[in-house]
């Protein structure tokens, strides 16, 4: 079971400079972060975007954020997109500050900072000093990339490189069909306000869908929601779905990417807007209950 989470690359539309685009991506990675998403995905809408704060910028700024404390530095050093990067929240994720990430056994990411000879590489993975670990085989390391170390002991130091991604948040940058189509995608929620209702009976029916497959869940931008970005008319999405996701004969077929279900998660919101970062918390907080 995965959980995807989608953005468009004109999220930060509205923030009136890097300062404040940079302190309202913080808090989308932490929703996703809080709500444990294995994806935060950066989907195009040109259309949308400013001069200042494309998908560039927001790309940058998220996977900064993902990033672990003790490779910053390494993996990033100085940056105009992150010129404001000292005000984002700490994510501490599990994955890297979990109660375990510094005894036995644990995993860590880590940056290869030099390959050498017979497959042996250093990798600074937030230790004293870079670590010198023996490469798998059949595993092509090179420098500059990034993985996974599992140490089992700090004093004296023992760790090995471990042939596979670490669990956690990954950044990525894809249009709204491919981050549908895949085949763990699961439940495709589009989050709208003009999409049906979220009650207690849909969602004890559509908690227990979410739990076996995963979610895929899309949000729209500022002033700018998902039927504006795709061309639908608002007052086609209210029966575009049914509490079991089965399609009707709301969207058109040829503006609708895929989703399942059109929901309103704030079916009563008492503002005008609400902002895509509040979306997030509000929606994920309801579809991660279980039946």
């Amino acid at each position: 079971m995965t959980v995807s989470v989608l953005v468009p690359s004109s999220i930060a539309r509205e923030a009136e400079d890097k300062r404040e685009a940079t302190r309202k991506l913080g808090y989308v990675a932490r929703a996703a972060t809080i709500f444990r998403a294995d994806r935060l995905v950066v989907f195009p809408d040109r259309e949308g975007e400013t001069g200042r704060f494309d998908g560039g910028f927001v790309e940058t700024v998220l996977r900064y954020a993902a990033t672990p404390p003790y490779l910053k530095t390494e993996a990033w050093g100085k940056r105009d997109e992150l010129e404001y990067a000292g005000i984002l929240p700490p994510l501490r994720a599990s994955s890297q500050t979990g109660s375990e990430s510094n005894g036995s056994g644990s995993l860590r990411r880590g940056i290869v900072t030099e390959v050498g000879p017979e497959g042996r590489v250093r990798v600074n993975c937030g230790l004293q000093h870079p670590i010198s670990l023996t490469a798998p085989p059949k595993m092509a390391v090179e420098e500059g990339e990034r993985v996974t170390v599992r140490i089992s002991s700090r004093r004296p130091v023992r760790a090995k490189l471990e042939d596979e991604p670490l669990p956690g948040l990954s950044i990525e940058r894809t249009d709204l069909s491919g981050a549908l189509g895949r085949e763990d995608a699961g439940v495709r929620i589009a989050s709208s306000r003009y999409g049906d209702p979220l009650t207690v009976g849909r969602l004890e029916t559509l908690a227990g869908r979410v739990e076996r497959d995963g979610m895929t869940v899309a949000f729209g931008s500022p002033d700018r929601g998902l039927p504006d970005i795709l061309g639908i008319e608002e007052s086609r999405v209210g029966s575009a779905s049914t509490a079991d996701g089965e399609a009707t004969d709301g969207v058109e077929p040829s503006a609708d990417p895929g989703f399942d279900l059109w929901l309103n998660t704030v079916p009563d919101q008492g503002s005008e807007v609400v902002r895509t970062e509040e979306a997030l918390f509000a929606t994920l907080a309801c579809l991660s209950l279980r039946a």
